[in-house]
């Protein structure tokens, strides 16, 4: 698999709207949990577990992502990728957009994570809240297959930002 996927924006639906095709049975408890999907790999992989690095850098969010994280067309975010890996095996993509009014201030910290765990630090603040889940089948072309993705906006401390994760077939293979 290439370093860097290319996506095409998926169309994200709520998890209980109705579909023509449903994620798999096994995968369902992984795209629904709302705790920590980092401590949940982490849970699985044991110490081999660890964040690569792919990108981050300023973007405008895709018309899509502006709309889900109330931004105005054309504003800028912190994008943020990540694979989230079990060894060698990439388990999940991550896509992560900080919109730049989230960045600032005490929380300037998220523009420095490098191969740290995201989920670390939302996970540990005490004034999070995470918005309903959307679900998608993505076609991630550096993947070669459609895989299931979900997404959720939190906010901390009145802040947005939007994570997707995107469950590649290495994971869904030991499922």
């Amino acid at each position: 698999m290439n370093r860097r996927p290319h996506l095409r924006e998926p169309v994200w639906r709520t998890v209980r709207q109705p579909a023509s095709v449903s994620p798999p049975a096994a995968l369902l408890p992984w795209l629904q949990d709302g705790s920590s999907l980092t401590q949940r790999l982490v849970d699985r992989c044991g110490p081999a577990f660890r964040v690569e690095l792919i990108k981050q850098a300023r973007i405008r969010p895709t018309p899509g992502e502006a709309f889900a994280l109330g931004l105005r067309p054309g504003a800028f975010a912190l994008l943020r990728e990540v694979y989230l890996c079990c060894g060698t095996e990439r388990w999940v993509y991550a896509r992560t957009l900080i919109p730049d009014a989230t960045a600032r201030g005490r929380y300037r910290r998220l523009q420095r994570l490098g191969e740290r765990s995201l989920g670390g630090f939302l996970f540990a603040h005490p004034l999070i809240a995470r918005g309903p889940f959307q679900v998608a089948l993505a076609t991630v072309t550096a993947v070669g297959e459609p895989v299931w993705a979900r997404r959720s906006v939190f906010q901390v401390s009145g802040r947005r930002l939007m994570v997707s994760e995107y469950f590649l077939p290495a994971f869904t293979r030991t499922l």
